[in-house]
């Protein structure tokens, strides 16, 4: 634990509801469902001391946890040692659709 203080997950949820990191998670399965599972596991235990290139930031508070498998999950901190997830996909090339960009940084935005 980073500091010796474990932070909690929390989901991001839409006014209806709905928490799209969830929704992603629950359509992996095998290595990547693995995969995002350890991610969260090592963000929970790191927080903000979690670096390349398991983390990237994206810039103004936006985080990306980054698998060697290609799954992706958006994140963001807050304070008491939270971190709320926003969303996931599998990336399957070099950069960021920017659609999802977009999408997260809303996301964010409302959190």
């Amino acid at each position: 634990m980073a500091n010796g203080v474990a932070w909690s997950i929390e989901w991001y949820r839409t006014a209806r509801g709905e928490a799209p990191a969830q929704t992603f998670l629950a359509t992996l399965d095998g290595p990547l469902a693995e995969e995002a599972v350890a991610l969260l596991a090592y963000v929970r235990v790191r927080g903000q001391a979690l670096r390349e290139p398991r983390s990237k930031s994206l810039g103004d508070g936006l985080f990306e946890l980054r698998g060697r498998h290609g799954v992706r999950l958006f994140y963001t901190f807050r304070s008491g040692h939270r971190i709320v997830v926003l969303d996931g996909i599998v990336k399957k090339r070099q950069d960021i659709p920017v659609n999802v960009l977009a999408r997260v940084r809303a996301y964010q935005q409302t959190v």
